[in-house]
């Protein structure tokens, strides 16, 4: 089988990580994997942010958590060391459809270099907040910027799950 479907087909989820941080060039090599997803007219409108700060990695969870409106203590990363936040130029038409594939490069690559990864949703909602656009700006990030989703990436806490039995009636031919 190509290596390329293989990964695809091996990808799960993770939702428990280990606390070890994965090294700086591994990320960077997720993060390019990222940066070359396809996009509307070549646009590349996506921008990511690789977040390995562990106070802002805990404030962004701090967020999340409020707004997805979990209990205290609740970690919606997971414990993931590391996350990959993905932002999308808001004026392009594709913006929402390039950003997705972005976060699925993503997902790809961590897997295909060992670590474990899972697309957090909320971002959206948090970089509409003043947090949000404060970090932006803390990054000389300007413009039109909407929150796509966070990849969390660390190392599984356990081994992969299997591959759940896939839906029928879901491949035509014409």
């Amino acid at each position: 089988m190509n290596e390329v479907i293989k990964a695809m087909k091996e990808r799960r989820s993770i939702r428990r990580f280990l606390p070890e941080m994965p090294p700086e060039d591994i990320l960077s090599q997720i993060a390019e994997a990222g940066i070359y997803a396809a996009s509307g007219r070549n646009f590349q409108g996506v921008k990511v942010i690789i977040l390995t700060d562990k106070k802002k990695r805990d404030e962004i969870s701090e967020l999340n958590r409020s707004i997805g409106g979990w209990g205290e203590g609740f970690d919606p990363f997971y414990g993931a060391p590391a996350m990959i936040i993905v932002l999308a130029d808001k004026t392009h038409p594709t913006y929402l459809y390039d950003g997705s594939l972005v976060m699925g490069n993503l997902m790809l690559a961590a897997h295909t270099l060992g670590l474990g990864s899972c697309w957090i949703h909320r971002a959206k909602e948090e970089f509409e907040g003043e947090y949000g656009k404060a970090l932006l700006s803390s990054l000389g990030i300007e413009g039109e910027w909407e929150g796509i989703g966070h990849c969390a990436i660390g190392y599984p806490a356990d081994d992969l799950p299997a591959a759940p039995e896939r839906k029928s009636n879901r491949i035509y031919r014409v």
